[in-house]
């Protein structure tokens, strides 16, 4: 990886990776306009695409919320899941300050706060995907990870918190 340039949020990302025993790859990636083309660029189709949410719970901790593309997190389903009557999507400066990551390249890898994981239930319909791809902590970069590594290593909750957009 000698060919990645010096990120603060790689190296977390990547140390992060090793100290839970998950593989992954950091693939370079340009900015991208849609779905489409962000999950182009990182080899993957927008289904396979994840985005990392941070949420707020209402006694002020967090949780991570990982969401396949083409699907929208389902405020309901989630706060049954977590057991909680209200649940909300903190702004950019709250999120920036929970994780040390801007929104768009959010990740659950190396997040200064560690959080629990939950991981939209739908990224493991048959056929489940080799990898999926999620943000790296920088905008430059995505990130390959099988499914399975990625729910392990962060001893992640399963659930259906999702419905299509």
């Amino acid at each position: 990886m000698s060919e990645l340039q010096d990120s603060e949020a790689l190296t977390r990302v990547m140390l992060d990776a090793t100290r839970r025993n998950i593989p992954i790859e950091v693939v370079p990636r340009a900015k991208a306009n849609s779905l489409e083309e962000a999950a182009q660029l990182l080899g993957v189709v927008p289904e396979h695409l994840l985005k990392t949410l941070v949420l707020k719970r209402s006694d002020g901790t967090f949780v991570f919320a990982l969401i396949p593309g083409g699907r929208k997190l389902d405020w309901a389903k989630i706060r049954t899941v977590l057991q909680v009557n209200k649940l909300s999507l903190p702004d950019a400066d709250t999120a920036l300050a929970v994780t040390h990551y801007v929104r768009g390249t959010i990740t659950p890898f190396g997040s200064h706060t560690v959080l629990p994981v939950l991981i939209d239930s739908n990224v493991f319909e048959e056929p489940i995907p080799e990898k999926i791809a999620l943000g790296s902590g920088d905008p430059g970069y995505g990130l390959l990870v099988a499914p399975d590594a990625l729910a392990a290593g962060f001893e992640a909750t399963i659930a259906d918190i999702s419905v299509p957009q």
